[in-house]
């Protein structure tokens, strides 16, 4: 197991992408921290991993409070006495034309994609540099990972999502600043930009479009048949993606094979770049 006895952080892992990266890592070998808004989903996904024979917690709530991040990251170091994989995946995407588009509303984008990772990573610094420097002085070094969720419309812009996409470009210069401040200390920083994978949020819309809750809204989710069906076209390899081939992106930049790979965003898309 390449990782066996490391200490993952996987925020928005109760369900679809997050919850497939929680598994993943862990049946390498991770022990893991596993989180969601909705804490029975979250708990859930923590004992299924348990049930499984690995080791998992789960830390809930919304990672845009003020305290989550380090309650979040708290939890690896208390816990598990290390933190070395840190997967910033928490996200959804609330859609709107320009003009339609509340300032509360891009905002929220603004929030959960690119605040929240900020403050996660912004907790994680000063552990991380301890370790990095006790391992120095015993004359050893171990790399560790921080793998940034961004997305095809963060790359390419995408109609009726401002917020979505400027919080998703935006984590693109995080990832990229991080990997030139971490280097020293043998971090890893990259990020994941995905194309069209099957969730909830991506699922077609049938005569009543579906709704997920986030805090005080009902975010309508969902893609029109026809849209969908128009961009399994523009997919090279001719379909979506699955939530386990999302996570199988992710595990890739988090293995001792992707040790000299920094700074990047891969695209996770079936050869889908538009």
């Amino acid at each position: 197991m390449k990782l066996a006895g490391k200490v993952a952080l996987v925020s928005g892992s109760g369900r679809g992408i997050g919850r497939a990266v929680a598994l993943k890592l862990a049946s390498d070998g991770a022990r893991v921290v596993v989180n969601d808004l909705d804490a029975d989903v979250g708990e859930a996904v923590a004992a299924e991993i348990r049930g499984a024979g690995g080791e998992a917690i789960a830390v809930n709530g919304s990672v845009t409070e003020p305290d989550f991040a380090p309650r979040f990251v708290g939890a690896a170091v208390d816990r598990f006495a290390g933190l070395d994989i840190i997967v910033n995946n928490a996200g959804y995407t609330w859609d709107s034309t320009i003009q339609n588009t509340s300032d509360a509303q891009f905002q929220a984008m603004l929030d959960v994609h690119l605040v929240a990772p900020f403050r996660i990573l912004r907790a994680a610094a000063g552990p991380l540099r301890e370790y990095a420097r006790a391992e120095s002085a015993a004359g050893a070094r171990t790399h560790r990972k921080v793998v940034n969720i961004s997305s095809i419309a963060g790359l390419f812009g995408n109609a009726g999502q401002a917020g979505y996409a400027s919080g998703k470009a935006a984590i693109t210069g995080l990832t990229r600043t991080l990997a030139k401040e971490w280097g020293r200390h043998a971090v890893n920083v990259n990020a994941v930009a995905f194309g069209l994978i099957n969730t909830r949020l991506t699922q077609p819309i049938e005569e009543k479009q579906a709704t997920i809750a986030v805090g005080d809204n009902e975010v309508k989710v969902g893609i029109q048949p026809a849209m969908l069906e128009a961009w399994a076209a523009m997919i090279p390899l001719g379909r979506a993606g699955t939530v386990e081939e999302a996570a199988g992106a992710v595990y890739l930049l988090c293995t001792p094979e992707a040790d000299y790979i920094s700074g990047q965003v891969i695209v996770c898309g079936g050869g889908l770049l538009v």
